[in-house]
């Protein structure tokens, strides 16, 4: 039984011989998804804390993606190039020449940053024959394979969605044209206090960072 709380949340009755039937959601693939056992509430609501799995209104069994450590590895995931670069190794070994040929835009040095960054987070390896000249190969490792079929998934809709965002950016660039023209001078008090709160969020995301463990 679902009862309404003062607070405007729903709630499930904890009575145990009132079990709830929750439909299976779709996944990110098209399929069904199930919901875990806890039978925690998985809605895109959030009630106050008050204790029960899901009150917060995270997924069961998966905690809010709030640590530094977990937004730097979705940073380096989600990386442009870091996409490509996976991509790209998903098809085998390859080396730096190869790479960088096989990326439109990537240059050396940027290159080099991604797969340094790819290699320390342990979804890249690197192997050096001893032949002359030296050849140094890249590799995905075993958990950067993981990433292949969501990434692979990624590229495939970028591709096939180009025409229609490029149709939507010409839309809103046209109907919002004079709402840029119009826009508040860099001095409005609203602007000020909006750089004001991102400014306190950066620092307190600095202090974050600094106070993880090593």
């Amino acid at each position: 039984m679902v009862v309404t709380g003062t607070d405007g949340a729903m709630r499930a009755d904890a009575d145990a011989s009132h079990p709830v039937a929750a439909a299976p959601s779709a996944g990110v693939d098209g399929g069904p998804r199930r919901l875990a056992d806890t039978g925690a509430d998985t809605g895109a609501g959030s009630g106050p804390d008050d204790g029960r799995p899901g009150a917060l209104g995270t997924s069961a069994g998966r905690p809010p993606l709030s640590g530094c450590r977990a937004r730097a590895i979705l940073d380096r995931v989600g990386d442009k190039w870091s996409v490509f670069v996976i991509d790209r190794l998903g098809q085998g070994s390859q080396r730096f020449s190869e790479l960088r040929r096989g990326i439109d835009g990537i240059t050396g040095r940027m290159l080099t940053v991604t797969l340094r960054g790819l290699e320390r987070d342990g979804l890249v390896s690197r192997t050096i024959h001893p032949v002359i000249p030296p050849r140094v190969d890249y590799e995905l490792t075993p958990m950067g394979r993981t990433l292949l079929k969501t990434i692979e998934q990624l590229i495939d809709w970028a591709d096939s969605h180009v025409a229609d965002i490029n149709a939507a950016q010409t839309a809103y660039d046209g109907k919002h044209a004079q709402d840029a023209a119009d826009a508040p001078s860099a001095g409005d008090p609203e602007i000020a206090a909006c750089e004001a709160a991102e400014s306190a969020a950066d620092a307190a995301e600095s202090a974050c960072e600094a106070a993880e463990p090593a």
